[in-house]
This record gives structure tokens, C-alpha cells and sequence, in this order.
């Protein structure tokens, strides 16, 4: 049977560029018009469309980031744990596989999974797809570990953990690069995080293929904020200067508290071996696009 999908969130950044993608590739596909709390209103698009998949990319973050999850709680439950329930059981019933685009913010460095030193790529103690999540700092990462856990019960659902999504559009705001490049100033943690141009193919294909269960959704490895924005300078703003602080001091600034950590990426690997560590991901599909489009001319030429 050919993939019929119907997309939530498709209004979104990352749900546009999947919508896009989708048509692109002929894909029969479908914005979803319902929020995910209206969970007849999404039962009856469902009936209608008859999609084979569902790929949800919504969900609330908080604008201009989640901070705003700690004041808006009852809004956060609703759509980041009832709606994706919702999802979850409404495509359950009707035999439709179902693609939710999670987070890997829900863990943190701990003595089991110690931070890697800046400048290493491979930390080798990263967090694997049954690990609970063990960060509860903000909010968000609360609502989204709790879902996680009651969504493992369905067995047509593929949780992506996403973290810190990057594309080659660095004056988009919710672009991670582009957030901090444009921080007053920045802590320096190694990270895994998700170049968005690489992999989100790969969530298609995951779709298609029927995975289910948790996948952590990163390219292999950690970079860390300064090797970011030594990049950024490097392909993009030559004149571009960052300075850094601690977490203490980060921890003044902000109302709630912020993930850092690496996620094993194993699984993701045996899928697709092809799939590049996140600091040459960075180079091919972020920051080389991002120059050629800005100087008209490669990187490597100069």
C-alpha cells in the first residue's frame, strides 16, 4: 500500500518543511486543520482523509522559548501530553502508524552519562532509547517525558527525539543556530542535536518502513555552542564575535532550567549508516548552503 499522511503541525517550521517534502516526493498528503485537543476534530479529518500515516510536528514550546511553558501550564498539559494522546489513541483504532515528533530534552548529564569535554565528538555514555528521561528542569521537558512514557503503551506509535533542530536558514528565528548567535551570551556544553536537511528524510523513511517505538533523533555525536558559532563565523558573519558564561550565571537569566546531554544514536545508525556525525552534518547541509546562498560563491572555493 502507497503512504497516504496526514500532517499536524503543518503550519509549523518544522511541519512546513515536511509538508514540503512530502509534495515534493508526490506524496498524496494533507494538513491537518484540527488542534491536537480536539480530539473529534481530529478523529473526523482522520475519517475523512484516511491517511496510512500520521506524522504530528505540533505541540506547544513556548515563544520566544520555554520559559513560557512555566507560566502556561494548563496550555502546555493540553497540547504536548492530551493532545498527542489524543493522536496516539485516534490512529491506534483505525490501524494508522503514527510518527510524533518528540524531544530529547528530557535528559541531562549525570554520573552515569558525564558531560564530554568541549571539542569531543564522541562522548561514548550517551542516553539509548529506553532510558527515562531524568531532566525535569523546566516544564516543557516535564509535560514531554511524561507523554513519552504513557505513549510507549501504543504499538503504532514512532517517537522522534528531537533536539536543538538546525537548517540552513540562519535568519530564522527558531533555527538553533540562529538563537545563539543572537544571545547576549552563551555557555559552552557539547550537545547532540538535529540538522534538520539530513535527517528529516529520514523520518520519512522511518514512516514508511513502519519503525515504532523511541528513536533518538540526532546526528551521531556532540558539538558544543562554541564550535557552532566558530562555524557561524567562519562560513557566515566574519566579523562575528560571542562571549561565554557559566551555568550559574545562565541560570540568573532564565526562568526555567535548560537540557544539555548526548543521545546514543545506535539505532538511528543501523537504519541509515550513511547518516553523518553532527560536526560534518553542520558543515555539508547547514552552514556550506548557508554561505553559498549568502556570497554566492562555495566556502572551499575561496
Amino acid at each position: 500500500m502507497s503512504a497516504r499522511i496526514m500532517v499536524f503541525g503543518s503550519s509549523g517550521w518544522i511541519g512546513g518543511m515536511l509538508m514540503k517534502m512530502l509534495e515534493e516526493n508526490g506524496i498524496p498528503c494533507m494538513g491537518a486543520k484540527s488542534r491536537l485537543e480536539d480530539k473529534a476534530g481530529c478523529e473526523r479529518e482522520l475519517d475523512e482523509f484516511k491517511p496510512t500515516h500520521v506524522m504530528s510536528c505540533a505541540g506547544v514550546t513556548g515563544r520566544p522559548n520555554v520559559d513560557w511553558c512555566e507560566d502556561h501550564q494548563i496550555e502546555t498539559i493540553r497540547a504536548n501530553v492530551v493532545g498527542v494522546l489524543n493522536l496516539a489513541d485516534a490512529t491506534f483504532v483505525r490501524n494508522i502508524h503514527f510518527t510524533n515528533f518528540g524531544t530529547g530534552c528530557i535528559f541531562e548529564f549525570d554520573a552515569t552519562h558525564p558531560m564530554p569535554t568541549p571539542g569531543t565528538r564522541f562522548g561514548g555514555s550517551g542516553f539509548k532509547e529506553d532510558d527515562k528521561g531524568n531532566f525535569k528542569g523546566s516544564y516543557y521537558s516535564k509535560t514531554k517525558g511524561m507523554v513519552e512514557e504513557l505513549i510507549a503503551a501504543y504499538p503504532n506509535v514512532l517517537n522522534l527525539r528531537v533536539r536543538m533542530p538546525i537548517t540552513d536558514d540562519l535568519e530564522f528565528s527558531r533555527n538553533f543556530i540562529y538563537k545563539i548567535a543572537h544571545y547576549k551570551k552563551v555557555v559552552n556544553i557539547p550537545n547532540s542535536m538535529t540538522v534538520l536537511p539530513e535527517l528529516l528524510p529520514m523520518a520519512l523513511e522511518m514512516a514508511k518502513r513502519r519503525l515504532t517505538g523511541n528513536m533518538n533523533f540526532t546526528n551521531p555525536g556532540v558539538v558544543s555552542h562554541n564550535e557552532c558559532l566558530d562555524l557561524y563565523r567562519k562560513y557566515y558573519e566574519p566579523n562575528f564575535k560571542y562571549e561565554n558564561f557559566s551555568l550559574e550565571e545562565q541560570a540568573q537569566v532564565i526562568k526555567a532550567g535548560r537540557s544539555n546531554n548526548e543521545l546514543d544514536t545506535t539505532r538511528l545508525q543501523t537504519e541509515f549508516p550513511e547518516v553523518l556525525d553532527i560536526y560534518s552534518s553542520l558543515v555539508k547541509y547547514v552552514f556550506e548552503p548557508a554561505h553559498a546562498r549568502k556570497f554566492g560563491t562555495p566556502r572551499s572555493a575561496l
